[in-house]
């Protein structure tokens, strides 16, 4: 899947890595917790998470993730933005809920 299909499905906001929306993805992870992000997720994944804090950008970037989808329309502030940007990853932003945005996923084929 695209992370532009992606992009279009969780009805998301792009805040970082607008170049990247063409890339393919095959599977996703959803966790707050980043220790479980690193011991179980795969390299390429689409990260989910609501965890607002940089440790999100830092473990991505050390996992090689595809995209990181903040989820339950939490803000992000401007440290965020600017590390995402910083490391070049594809970022973006849904009002929807973690279970909700998982279920869209999965039913999309993802």
């Amino acid at each position: 899947m695209l992370i532009r299909e992606i992009k279009t499905l969780l009805d998301a906001q792009i805040l970082s890595g607008e170049q990247m929306l063409d890339q393919d993805v095959a599977e996703a992870f959803a966790s707050d917790m980043m220790s479980d992000v690193l011991a179980f997720a795969n390299p390429h994944c689409v990260l989910l998470t609501g965890l607002c804090n940089p440790q999100v950008i830092r473990t991505a970037e050390m996992l090689d993730v595809s995209c990181i989808v903040f989820v339950r329309g939490k803000p992000l502030d401007s440290e965020i933005l600017n590390l995402a940007r910083t490391k070049d990853m594809c970022v973006l932003h849904t009002e929807k809920g973690m279970y909700t945005t998982c279920g869209i996923l999965y039913s999309s084929g993802l």
